[in-house]
């Protein structure tokens, strides 16, 4: 079994890697034998992340700052990965903004802020990140692309981020796109769309101020048909099993890690 679900040796790039669910799913990958770049845009916080996550799961994590919604920062954290490695194994297209603002006040800069950094930062990543995935995938082991989309999504959310469900919905979409289009190349992309989870965006939503460590997540767990939030070991195995061998087959969807959040939905 554990042959299955076996990621060790995998080389990862984790965007938006230095907190939130990105920093969950590296801290997993490290726990269970890959290699773990993340990224994020403020270099000190990346850093300091990277050794942390290094020094309690072993392993090696290495640090790549950047600003992803642009395409000199991308090309950029790309062109230094390269300066340590031939191969790209996994991508985890985490890295996120969210607005959240009446309708009749939402602004522009929050509407572009959004979608450049959920949408065409994930697109010209992948893009740019192509030719390393080629180099990794294999017929029996395809590269492997997780996009990180949200249930907000799928369902109507009960926030005012217009362009953020938008651009999630976005993201869920354009996973089916990428997906058709790379299959043939053997890489698999696919999607996660989580709910609920202790992080520092979903604080500031829910009135914790951005809070993420002492604040009481059970107030906001009691309103999900589990009955808590989701955990480290909820999304980062549904991820490993997306990135290991059980997940070859599985190419083009979005998977909601939620605790019923969605299929509760009316």
């Amino acid at each position: 079994m554990s042959d299955w679900f076996s990621i060790e040796n995998k080389i990862t790039l984790v965007t938006g890697g230095s907190r939130g669910i990105g920093e969950m799913i590296a801290a997993g990958f490290l726990q269970h034998g890959a290699k773990v770049y993340i990224s994020s845009r403020k270099a000190e916080v990346c850093y300091t992340t990277a050794q942390r996550l290094q020094e309690e799961f072993g392993g090696e994590c290495i640090s790549i700052p950047g600003d992803l919604s642009k395409l000199e920062g991308i090309e950029d954290v790309v062109a230094r990965f390269s300066e340590y490695e031939s191969k790209l194994d996994v991508l985890i297209n985490n890295a996120g903004a969210s607005w959240g603002a009446p309708i009749m006040e939402f602004p522009e800069v929050g509407w572009d802020k959004v979608m450049d950094t959920n949408v065409k930062g994930l697109f010209f990543l992948t893009q740019k990140c192509l030719p390393l995935l080629r180099e990794a995938a294999t017929y029996d082991d395809p590269a492997r692309v997780v996009n990180i989309g949200s249930v907000d999504g799928i369902r109507t959310p009960k926030f005012e981020n217009f362009s953020y469900a938008a651009s999630k919905a976005a993201v869920h979409h354009l996973t089916r796109q990428l997906a058709a289009r790379l299959v043939r190349e053997n890489i698999n992309v696919n999607a996660i769309a989580p709910g609920p989870f202790p992080t520092w965006m979903l604080s500031g939503g829910v009135g914790f101020g951005g809070k993420v460590d002492g604040v009481d997540w059970s107030i906001v767990g009691k309103k999900n048909p589990r009955g808590r939030v989701g955990t480290m070991e909820d999304i980062c195995g549904l991820a490993i099993y997306l990135c290991s061998r059980a997940g070859a087959y599985t190419v083009g969807e979005t998977i909601t890690c939620d605790g019923g959040s969605v299929a509760c939905s009316n």
